[in-house]
Order: structure tokens, then sequence, then C-alpha cells
């Protein structure tokens, strides 16, 4: 189910758009997080895992490599959750974000950078890029839905490869 489209900060941004997946793992009402390096043009934020996507790959496909590679991970992908487009300084990205079930593997940094389990409310405190900010005011409801079992209805999208 797509649940949203939203288009942040477009004035005065570079043309090219990186295409972008996420996914939100979500764990006994915490999410899984992943930082990006210090040197990183966005800074040392947190994140939701995943990257960009090759050409000629899907969305699902995609996000299931990033998890492979950035994690050491295996997930189902349900449904889209929320889809931003966002211009930063430096760079625009179209994000999709993801729910994610049935994880396979323990998460761990496989290029170094932490990762965390976070409740909605230790995210508050944490430094997130400007465009999941939309989402993170989001997903206190979210995970409350799906803890409820009210996500059982999404797309049946097929495991990633």
């Amino acid at each position: 189910m797509r649940r949203g489209v939203h288009d942040a900060e477009s004035r005065g941004a570079p043309r090219e758009e990186i295409l972008v997946v996420a996914a939100i793992l979500p764990r006994a009402g915490r999410i899984l997080l992943a930082r990006r390096p210090d040197d990183d043009p966005l800074g040392p934020v947190w994140e939701f895992p995943g990257g960009k996507v090759e050409p000629g790959e899907s969305l699902e496909a995609a996000l299931g490599r990033e998890l492979r590679e950035e994690l050491g991970i295996g997930a189902r992908v349900g449904e889209r959750v929320e889809e931003i487009r966002h211009r930063y300084s430096h760079r625009a990205v179209h994000l999709h974000f993801f729910l994610c079930h049935d994880l396979e593997g323990e998460p761990r940094g496989l290029h170094g950078q932490d990762v965390v389990w976070a409740s909605p409310e230790e995210m508050a405190g944490l430094p997130f890029p400007a465009a999941d900010r939309r989402l993170l005011e989001r997903l206190p409801v979210l995970l409350r839905e799906w803890e409820a079992g009210d996500s059982s209805s999404s797309t049946g999208a097929e495991p990633a490869p």
C-alpha cells in the first residue's frame, strides 16, 4: 500500500536524482538503524538501512541486496510505507521506505557502521537525514499498527532474492 509521496525542499537543487530504498525492520517495539560514517556528506547521522538502486534492478531486489551487503541479513520486503523526494545541497534523492519482515540473521555493520535497535522515543534524540523527518513523525503510530497486526494486509511482495 502506497501511503504517500512527499516532496521536500525542492528549490535550487541539483537535477540528477538518486533512487534509494530503505528498510523499516521492527522487532519488539524497536526499529533497526545504521549509522552513516563521520565523513559522509550528510554527516554522522542514523538512517534506515538500505542504499542505491542499480540500473535495471527492482526496488525490492535492491533492498534485499543492500541488506545482505551492508548488514549480512535477509528479510522479506513487504509494503511500501513512504515515498519521499528530497533535495540536499549536494544531491537529490527519491526514497522508498519498505516495511520488512522475517529477519534472517543478526544484523552487523559489515562496513564498520554501527547498528542499533531503537524505540521511537530513543530515535527522537538521534540525528537523522532531513529527508527522513516526515517518516520519523509517523513512525510511532505506524509501529503501534504493525504490532497490533494491522499490517497483515501488506502488498504480499515476494521475499527479496
